[in-house]
């Protein structure tokens, strides 16, 4: 049996996608695109994978894989001097509850589309109440950056808005965003997972610079950074199951949350799910 290392790509392609699919190439893995079940058993023990949330949860069911998702509660636990307004990790049931505008998203996933609503009103009736949200103070970003971690260092970096417009590019060396990200990860220490995608942005209102959110670097968006740096964020992000080290377990998505449903091939596009906040339109 090979023990090539193979990269799983859906079927539906995003550019992204692409980008890492040349990169993997170049490292000689073998790149193979899912198109659908069974998910070839041969590939157990060495797979890595890129792509939306159904697919990825569908191919780690199957082939025994760890994915590394940011906590939940990261946004919430930190300081306001890192998110530079008020966060909370509380209930879809208590969200609903909202009578003053708030940005509202999934703290997991993207069951809804996140944005900042008048009050709870306009919230989904059909999800559970106890499902975890995040409820945030509404802010405006005037520029916003995508840090990809990994091991507790920026390892890759891109501009990818301006005033809520997609505008991407790179990073040079010493941007003060790359300075925020280094104590941002200082400061967590060990509550983060080796891979891991970071959003900061510099805030309209003060200038100063806050954490936007955090996403799973297996579904995100590589935007203007260096494609073979994403990809090692990607490949430690989603990988063998047996491979994982201790300090990554915490931050393993638990079986119960995969929704192994048949859901291949995937209906979403990794690294182009939008969302809204105030004052912008992301791409993750």
């Amino acid at each position: 049996m090979s023990t090539r290392r193979s990269f799983l790509l859906p079927p539906r392609m995003t550019t992204t996608g692409r980008l890492l699919a040349e990169a993997a190439v170049w490292r000689g893995m073998d790149v193979r695109t899912l198109p659908g079940h069974p998910i070839p058993a041969d590939l157990k023990g060495h797979a890595h994978l890129y792509g939306g949330e159904r697919f990825a949860e569908a191919v780690a069911s199957a082939l025994d894989m760890a994915l590394l998702d940011p906590p939940l509660d990261l946004l919430a636990a930190l300081p306001a001097y890192f998110t530079g307004r008020h966060v909370e990790l509380i209930t879809l049931g208590q969200a609903r509850g909202h009578r003053v505008p708030r940005f509202v998203k999934p703290a997991a996933g993207k069951l809804f589309p996140a944005g900042v609503r008048p009050d709870g009103t306009g919230l989904p009736s059909d999800l559970p109440a106890e499902l975890p949200v995040l409820s945030a103070e509404p802010v405006a970003f005037a520029e916003e950056y995508r840090l990809h971690i990994l091991d507790g260092e920026v390892h890759a970096a891109s501009r990818y808005a301006v005033f809520g417009v997609l505008d991407s590019a790179p990073l040079p060396p010493g941007h003060p965003a790359l300075g925020f990200g280094v104590e941002l990860v200082n400061h967590l220490v060990s509550g983060l997972p080796s891979g891991v995608v970071v959003d900061v942005g510099i805030l309209s209102d003060s200038g100063r610079f806050a954490v936007v959110e955090a996403n799973e670097a297996w579904f995100s968006n590589a935007y203007a950074a260096d494609a073979e740096h994403v990809l090692d964020v990607v490949l430690r992000a989603a990988g063998p199951a047996p491979e994982i080290r201790d300090t990554d377990r915490p931050f393993v998505r638990r079986a119960a949350e995969i929704h192994n449903d048949d859901a291949m091939p995937s209906t979403q596009q990794p690294g182009t799910s939008r969302h809204r906040s105030a004052g912008r339109t992301a791409i993750t």
